[in-house]
């Protein structure tokens, strides 16, 4: 394993408090998403339980949850929004594995390694169907508009990514612009349906911002993660972003301030797929050189702090608590 950059890591937060709020609305949500995949067509049945089975934090769904709890919403609505946003995340983990040939996921295999790209993709489509099943029930227009918008911000944000590939010469604008769609869009989606099923307009707008500033957060960190963890911590394969060509926030340092063989080095290893064993190992060098993994974990943590300030419309409670805890998490977190 190569010689990975080295981070200095806050003690890791925890996520407990959160859980522990919205514990009994998670387990209604996870039996509800059971239920929408049950399918007398077994493929289907054993792809989704696959990759709903195979962990992660639900974070996206637990957002729509506290946020809805935050507003001091006491319906139902929540409970089959905070699956649809489940459903669309999980959707586009199966598309964007079979995008990027990813062999793990979380540690485990991914559903594409064992059952397929042609498999994979229409069940993704399968799970698309199902939250936009759960959105139109709940009859309401701006919800649906607010998840539905956010499905197509998604999707464009993944077409961009895919125009980026193979470019390190790509701007910081452009890079922020690609997160802020594929990644963020959903969780500033998942933050504001607590708001508006809550009716409340400042709060549904601040809810909103925190979703955009943590999701841009989390996904510098998974950025920063793919140069500077190990496989064990990781979840995946460490360097999946290297290998792929994809341009993160750390190889754009690198490309402003490199030399001109560096500058090589990164058109020869990412903008035309020509790799060698010891490269990713080189391109940790690389980044150790130019601390390009204590930057982009440096932005990160400025977008912690928007985040944080965007909460101060709210008084404090064990929910506004637990949100403040997502923000810790992110600029602490190690998978």
């Amino acid at each position: 394993m190569p010689q990975n950059a080295s981070v200095k890591k806050p003690q890791q937060a925890s996520l407990d408090a959160l859980y522990h709020l919205v514990r009994d609305d998670l387990k209604r949500v996870d039996t509800l998403i059971l239920e929408r995949v049950k399918s007398e067509i077994t493929l289907i049945h054993d792809i989704a339980r696959h990759i709903i089975a195979s962990g992660g934090k639900r974070i996206r769904p637990a957002l729509t949850l506290i946020s809805a709890q935050l507003c001091g919403y006491n319906g139902d609505r929540h409970i089959a929004l905070a699956a649809s946003v489940e459903f669309i995340h999980t959707a586009t983990l199966l598309h964007d594995d079979v995008v990027d040939e990813s062999k793990l996921r979380r540690g485990l295999a991914t559903a594409n390694e064992l059952f397929g790209n042609k498999a994979s993709v229409l069940v993704g489509d399968f799970l698309f169907s199902q939250a936009f099943q759960l959105m139109v029930g709940d009859n309401n227009m701006r919800t649906l508009r607010i998840l539905s918008d956010a499905s197509a911000i998604i999707a464009k944000g993944e077409v961009m990514q895919l125009m980026t590939e193979g470019a390190p010469e790509t701007s910081i604008e452009s890079y922020l612009q690609v997160i802020s769609s594929k990644t963020a869009a959903l969780f500033a989606a998942a933050c504001e349906l607590g708001g508006v099923i809550a009716e409340n307009d400042e709060w549904a707008d601040a809810l909103r911002e925190f979703g955009i500033y943590i999701g841009i957060a989390f996904q510098l960190v998974d950025d920063a993660l793919d140069y500077s963890a190990d496989q064990e911590t990781l979840g995946k394969t460490v360097g999946d972003d290297f290998n792929e060509g994809k341009i993160t926030l750390p190889v754009i340092y690198c490309y402003g301030a490199g030399t001109r063989d560096e500058k090589a080095f990164w058109d020869r290893t990412l903008g035309n797929l020509q790799q060698k064993p010891e490269d990713l190992h080189t391109a940790i060098m690389i980044m150790q050189k130019y601390d390009a993994i204590g930057k982009t974990i440096g932005m990160a943590e400025r977008y912690c702090e928007k985040a944080r300030k965007t909460l101060d419309v709210f008084e404090a409670c064990p929910e506004k608590r637990a949100m403040l805890d997502i923000v810790d998490f992110c600029a602490s977190r190690v998978y």
